[in-house]
């Protein structure tokens, strides 16, 4: 990494950030690696600042709200995968009943993805 300013380095990581929302969105998930790397090398830069100018606390506030928006996205997503496998997890088939009335469990496992055709 370059030796740079303060501000150059806020202003990079902003714009990393909003790098990494369009790369997930596009799923380019070798992109988003690389930019998650820049981001955490950024971090771990800016670690080392003691105080802010006024003028830079902008740019850390952005960044800040950027940062949630990013982390919503990824829980927001997390979320949805998770309900989808638990969909595709649940039964398909139910249990049926026998002449006598009684409930037969059914042999399938009743998983859509199971592999198996």
């Amino acid at each position: 990494m370059i030796a740079g300013t303060t501000h150059e380095y806020l202003v990079r990581l902003r714009d990393v950030i909003l790098e990494e929302r369009e790369f997930t969105k596009a799923l380019d998930m070798e992109s988003l690696a690389e930019a998650m790397q820049e981001k955490e090398e950024l971090i771990q830069v800016l670690a080392h600042v003691n105080k802010l100018d006024e003028a830079d606390k902008i740019i850390a506030d952005t960044i800040r709200h950027e940062n949630r928006r990013n982390a919503y996205l990824f829980k927001a997503t997390l979320g949805w995968i998770r309900e989808t496998m638990e969909f595709f997890g649940k039964r398909t088939v139910t249990s049926s009943y026998s002449a006598d009335a009684g409930m037969i469990n059914s042999k399938i496992n009743g998983r859509l993805l199971s592999g198996k055709v």
